[in-house]
């Protein structure tokens, strides 16, 4: 395990450290599902390692009428898209359903827009029944990451294995009931941001993420 003085260099770096962890899950078969944009680098590494195919889980917040900030659920991409609410926050709110239906099927629009810009025209691998490994670069609340399992266990994934190079203690305590095995490297004490905890942390691009699933689906390493 990674000291938790030590950084990161990279997401390539963290990538490659988790691929050691994640060794013996290469005989499964693999699909790796990365949180963009950030977590694409770091899963990146983990499918080369494992040979397994690379690919992106879309999550976007279903706002509260007049409060965009305010999530009352969100909706996750995949062959089946999975919706995933808020119980509590759907009470606070109690929004109209042909709201909420409006809401949705815009949401669900950005997610086949974003992904088009990623994936093109490939379609998402079903997970029914499937190992799955979703990856991302840190875990601060553990919000996004919570609500992508959620919905992947809706969806009826074989075995859900959560890798992530540095979260927030409260935050992996969390989601460890929530996914099968959790693979986190670090949980320092103070956490404070996921970038503090990598040298080198620049914003991933959205073309950087294009050549990443481009090399991974051509086998181009």
């Amino acid at each position: 395990m990674t000291s938790p003085q030590q950084k990161f260099a990279d997401r390539q770096d963290a990538g490659r450290q988790l691929a050691g962890v994640l060794a013996k899950y290469a005989r499964s078969d693999p699909l790796v599902l990365a949180l963009p944009r950030g977590g694409v680098p770091v899963a990146s590494e983990i499918a080369k390692a494992l040979h397994a195919p690379l690919e992106l889980v879309l999550v976007r917040k279903i706002r509260a009428p007049g409060h965009p900030e305010y999530g009352i659920g969100a909706v996750v991409d995949g062959s089946d898209p999975q919706l995933v609410y808020n119980e509590e926050a759907m009470r606070l709110v109690n929004p109209n359903a042909a709201y909420v239906e409006a809401e949705t099927r815009h949401q669900l629009a950005e997610i086949e827009r974003r992904r088009e810009v990623y994936q093109g025209a490939q379609a998402p691998t079903p997970t029914e029944g499937r190992t799955v490994i979703v990856v991302d670069d840190g875990v601060a609340t553990g919000g996004t990451v919570k609500v992508a399992v959620k919905a992947l266990r809706k969806a009826g994934t074989g075995k859900i294995i959560l890798a992530i190079p540095v979260a927030a203690s409260d935050a992996l305590e969390q989601l460890k009931s929530e996914a099968d095995d959790v693979i986190c490297l670090q949980t320092p004490e103070p956490f404070r941001a996921v970038g503090v905890h990598y040298s080198d942390f620049d914003q991933t691009s959205d073309e950087e993420v294009t050549r990443l699933l481009d090399e991974a689906r051509s086998g181009t390493v």
